[in-house]
């Protein structure tokens, strides 16, 4: 047995509520194993939420649209041309005490880009660095959700096909030791769609840190603090 987490899209903030579910699970890292404990994951869940129709996004999803919305191959495209995915800017944005954002990430591979020594031996993380926007480290999963739903947003083919679904599950995500997690994000932007909130969320990273997080900061926003993600890359939009 095992216990993971099933986002459950709502229309009020957070827009997400957390499920733990209990389940049978099958140890092992072949494809065949991962795909069982997905399939024991969605019916326990079924058997909870009988009218739920929950997506497993991950690599190891049966369904093509919840591979194509890892965070391996969510791709954002940027004004130069060329494009990269969410956990290519995601590790590339990560700015340490002795060092980075390593920007130079970005031309490896995802898996790699996460795996690179020096997002482990450069002391302590202080924010993220994308471009010209910065981000704290508070809300602990602002900049990461931030990121996952505007690159969500800016595909107007996956934008549409996830609002078939209220529930996410991700079977790599373990909440004992990571923090941000892909289904989390996209039960988030289902909320948002659904409540009619996501271009007020999208705005700007200020905007989407009052509509998701509830936060009402006293600090002076600056005018860094008031672009779109748009000021920074191409590609499409909705």
């Amino acid at each position: 047995m095992a216990i993971r987490p099933i986002f459950k899209a709502i229309l009020v903030p957070p827009y997400f509520e957390r499920k733990d579910i209990d389940f049978p699970f099958f140890n092992g890292f072949s494809l065949q194993q991962k795909q069982r404990s997905i399939q024991s994951l969605h019916n326990t869940y079924h058997e909870l939420f009988p009218d739920s129709k929950v997506l497993e996004i991950s690599t190891k999803s049966k369904e093509l649209i919840g591979t194509r919305l890892s965070a391996f191959n969510l791709q954002i495209n940027m004004k130069s041309g060329r494009s990269y995915s969410v956990e290519q800017l995601f590790q590339s944005s990560k700015t340490f005490e002795n060092g980075g954002p390593y920007t130079d990430l970005l031309a490896k591979r995802p898996k790699d880009a996460k795996r690179d020594s020096r997002l482990y031996n450069s002391g302590k993380l202080i924010r993220f660095e994308l471009g010209n926007l910065m981000f704290e480290l508070e809300p602990k999963t602002y900049f990461y959700n931030w990121l996952y739903i505007n690159a969500l947003d800016r595909n107007p083919e996956l934008s549409k096909a996830i609002l078939d679904y209220d529930s996410f599950s991700d079977i790599e995500f373990n909440p004992q030791k990571s923090l941000n997690c892909q289904a989390e994000a996209a039960a988030i932007y289902v909320g948002l769609c659904l409540a009619g909130k996501i271009d007020e969320a999208l705005a700007n990273k200020e905007d989407f840190l009052r509509t998701v997080y509830q936060s009402n900061k006293d600090a002076k926003t600056t005018v860094n603090d008031q672009m779109n993600i748009t000021d920074l890359l191409g590609g499409n939009c909705r």
